[in-house]
């Protein structure tokens, strides 16, 4: 989608745990059983993800599962190279990128949905068309 950055954030809890210091930095995020909360790291957990946000697929699996698996601290074994999304000048980037993705796949979804109404409307309308007006189909 282009201009997914610019989307409304979707409003999660953002829910902090007092036993761990301050931190925005990812090391790799977990999502709960019932996939409505996120794991962020050991402070902070995002609660309240709607389940159809995981309707919305890129190739086989969801764009927030895709979020998941690629925004996290990963070395290449044949390299070495350390690939680390977190950005000090924005800490709240990756928080604010799942928000956005959230909207966008839900906005997708209602989008494909209603498209599918307007679809299965005109197809109906034009079977009955074909059959007459108050015939037996």
């Amino acid at each position: 989608h282009l201009n997914y950055e610019q989307a409304k954030p979707y409003p999660l809890e953002e829910i902090e745990n007092p036993k761990y210091p301050f931190s925005l930095e990812v090391d790799k995020m977990r999502l709960s059983k019932d996939k409505t909360q996120l794991m962020y790291n050991k402070f902070l957990t995002l609660k309240g993800i709607p389940q159809k946000a995981f309707d919305y697929k890129l190739g086989n699996r969801s764009a927030l599962d895709w979020i998941i698996d690629q925004y996290r601290i990963k070395t290449d074994k044949r390299n070495g190279i350390v690939n680390n999304p977190n950005r000090k000048e924005d800490e709240y980037y990756i928080i604010d990128l799942i928000k956005k993705i959230i909207s966008v796949s839900l906005e997708t979804q209602r989008i494909v949905e209603e498209i599918q109404d307007i679809q299965f409307a005109v197809d109906w309308e034009s079977n009955y068309a074909e059959f007459g007006n108050g015939g037996d189909c």
